[in-house]
């Protein structure tokens, strides 16, 4: 199996478990949201019914009380009729007056706590029609007219109870339902557009890895052949003798050499990316490492002053040493770069009963309050003139962070008072 078919099919597992836990909350989301629903007008039944018997309950005793103090009897049949789901008809079957029937009906709705307006009327036998009574409106500055009550061809002494705004009661009651419904709405939508933006992020992501490693790929064929070619030339006696050909091909040796680093550099960081860094810790003695780097930096410029402020010399942390190494340089050396005079760098070493902190402060230009947070973003550079200046791609901080992150220490950076930066290691 070739190299190419192993990445394809990890590829691929990748795609179909990433896949696959997408549709599983789609799924489960939807499910819980058609549940929440099933249930919210299972509660609107319920609450419906509750309502009918609470009006059937109270209409009943408006009926009894209509008949107190008089010979007749309420009659064995069911006086109630339930016309439609806002509509009632009460067969009293004797005289009674609007004003009591009124104060009845306000008293009984009211202990049955029915708070929401109704209207009545009643059947009138001399003009055979029904006669409209009141609306009553528990928003005294309502004022609503009746709508048409039909008239009952059966029925002699009776009234009837309209409630107009049964359905929206109905759902005032049921309001911690339609908000859990209307939040579980949201939350889908915004899942699905969570995960639309993800894949979209992937795709880019993938995008722009592919292309840097081809294009890093790519440089490194011709510029070893450059390289090779120049060693080889440098070498011959005419190119010796030859004071001014001689520092040409120097020139192109050492440019060679940066850019062979700025490609190294690209595809560690996209190999990082792609496949997690593997972390190989072990005790590291951290003044021998920061004291290697400053002679390393020093021989290749003599103008840097780098000093090292510690009153401890044996501090020693759990470290991968080639990485702990190349993050303590890219340091050191970011402030080199962003120097525009001659660069001093002081490195403080401290410890506590907790962690060991390191700072880095410099007197380079320097950086902005507002772009500060997104130095160690990858490929971030901050538009100056110095930054023009400079070679680069944006990635040695942004290393520097992640391999702060893979060992789990905190590193910040905020600006000198005077000049410069200072970046704080806070390693546990």
């Amino acid at each position: 199996m070739t190299i190419f078919s192993i990445e394809f099919k990890r590829s691929f597992l990748k795609i179909n478990r990433l896949n696959t836990i997408i549709i599983l909350g789609l799924v489960a989301i939807i499910g819980i949201l058609v549940a929440q629903l099933l249930w919210t007008k299972q509660a609107y039944t319920i609450e419906e019914k509750k309502f009918s018997q609470k009006v059937y309950v109270s209409l009943l005793e408006v009926a009894k009380k209509l008949y107190e103090g008089t010979n007749n009897e309420l009659p064995s049949e069911n006086p109630i009729q339930k016309v439609s789901n806002d509509y009632y008809i009460v067969n009293v079957n004797n005289d009674f007056d609007a004003e009591v029937l009124e104060f009845y009906l306000k008293s009984e709705f009211e202990k049955a706590s029915i708070k929401t307006d109704f209207e009545y009327a009643m059947y009138n036998c001399q003009s055979d029609e029904m006669v409209y009574g009141n609306y009553i409106s528990l928003d005294k500055s309502n004022n609503k007219t009746s709508v048409f009550f039909p008239k009952h061809e059966n029925l002699v002494y009776y009234f009837a109870v309209r409630f107009p705004n049964e359905r929206s009661f109905l759902f005032s009651s049921l309001k911690f339902w339609f908000i859990l419904s209307f939040a579980l709405i949201i939350i889908l939508l915004v899942y699905v557009y969570s995960i639309v933006t993800i894949l979209q992020q992937k795709k880019y992501s993938e995008l722009q890895r592919d292309f840097i490693n081809n294009m890093t790929h790519e440089f490194k064929t011709p510029l070893s052949s450059i390289l090779i070619a120049s060693n080889y030339l440098i070498n011959q006696d005419k190119i010796k003798s030859d004071a001014r050909l001689s520092n040409y091909s120097k020139i192109i040796i050492e440019q060679s050499k940066k850019l062979n680093s700025h490609i190294e550099k690209i595809l560690t960081v996209a190999k990082s990316d792609s496949v997690q860094m593997v972390i190989r810790k072990e005790k590291v003695l951290v003044i021998s490492i920061i004291e290697e780097v400053i002679e390393n930096v020093k021989l290749r410029n003599e103008e840097v002053t780098v000093e090292l402020k510690t009153i401890l010399s044996n501090i020693e942390i759990e470290a991968d040493v080639f990485h702990f190494t190349n993050l303590i340089y890219n340091l050191v050396d970011n402030s080199i770069k962003y120097c525009d005079g001659k660069p001093k760098i002081t490195i403080e070493i401290s410890k506590t009963y907790t962690h060991s902190v390191i700072k880095f402060i410099d007197n380079g230009i320097g950086i902005s309050e507002k772009k500060l947070p997104f130095i160690f973003d990858k490929f971030y550079r901050e538009a100056t003139q110095k930054s023009n200046e400079v070679n680069g791609f944006g990635l040695g901080l942004y290393y520097v962070k992640k391999i702060c992150e893979l060992h789990k220490w905190q590193i910040s950076a905020k600006n000198n008072t005077e000049k410069g930066i200072t970046v704080s290691l806070l390693i546990k």
